[in-house]
């Protein structure tokens, strides 16, 4: 049974409902139904980051272009997708990325993907954050370490990714205490993987385990050889609708 855990009363909420983070589809060159669906209206979407080519790649991309912008005039924010590799990445590196993004796609804020969890890469990692909020003039910061990181690391960004992996380990997964010190709109869960049969269930342990963000998908990583979020998941249209309403317990 996932732990299960309820908001204090005292803690801070900005009201947001549970809704969807879309981690990065592919190129809109080879998944245009995927790009095209995510300005259907009444989506419940809170984001959705733009990888062009693991980064924003070396030059504008119109088709790019072209999606974001679409995007921006549906009311979606746009983050652009900032690899930090555990922290191993030099931050003129990341600065670099980050000017591109937002010089060619006019991003609302950011994703650092593989991002360190430790306590000790924290200061450097919450240095990043508050540089990438000045080029931002603000921004959405989310920091996607994929589980708990210390807790540290919920002070510097608007959102942490706490749960990025399969069905078969989520549904057994448990959150860490100190999140409950937080509201649900702070923590987003990507899982692939998941049957149809147990969306239900899933949306469940999300509402359980506190996150209002939630990526679901039945395509599978396929052992680490491809990538599960490429990809629509098959039901589609379901999760959109049992986002969009809400999920009994």
């Amino acid at each position: 049974m996932p732990y299960l855990t309820s908001t204090p009363s005292g803690t801070a909420s900005t009201g947001l409902s549970a809704g969807l983070g879309i981690p990065g589809y592919a190129h809109p060159l080879v998944a245009r139904l995927e790009w095209a669906e995510l300005t259907r209206p009444r989506t419940p979407l809170h984001w959705v980051v733009l990888n062009v080519a693991d980064g924003p790649g070396t030059c504008p991309d119109p088709l790019c272009l072209e999606a974001a912008g679409r995007l921006r005039n549906a009311g979606v924010r746009v983050l652009g997708h900032l690899d930090v590799a555990h922290g191993a990445r030099a931050f003129g590196d990341i600065a670099a990325d980050a000017h591109r993004h937002l010089d060619w796609y006019q991003v609302d804020g950011y994703l650092l993907d593989r991002c360190p969890s430790e306590r000790s890469a924290l200061p450097k990692t919450s240095r990043t954050v508050l540089a990438l909020r000045a080029l931002l003039g603000g921004g959405h910061m989310v920091l996607g370490h994929g589980t708990h990181p210390h807790p540290g690391y919920a002070e510097s960004a608007d959102q942490l990714v706490t749960f990025s992996g399969p069905w078969s380990d989520y549904r057994w997964s448990q959150v860490a205490e100190w999140t409950a010190d937080h509201p649900p709109e702070r923590f987003c869960h990507f899982v692939h993987g998941v049957p149809r049969v147990h969306l239900d269930e899933a949306l469940r342990v999300a509402r359980w385990q506190g996150a209002a963000t939630i990526y679901f998908t039945d395509r599978t990583d396929r052992g680490g050889r491809v990538d599960p979020w490429a990809a629509l998941p098959g039901y589609w249209d379901d999760i959109v609708s049992l986002v969009g309403t809400g999920v009994s317990e």
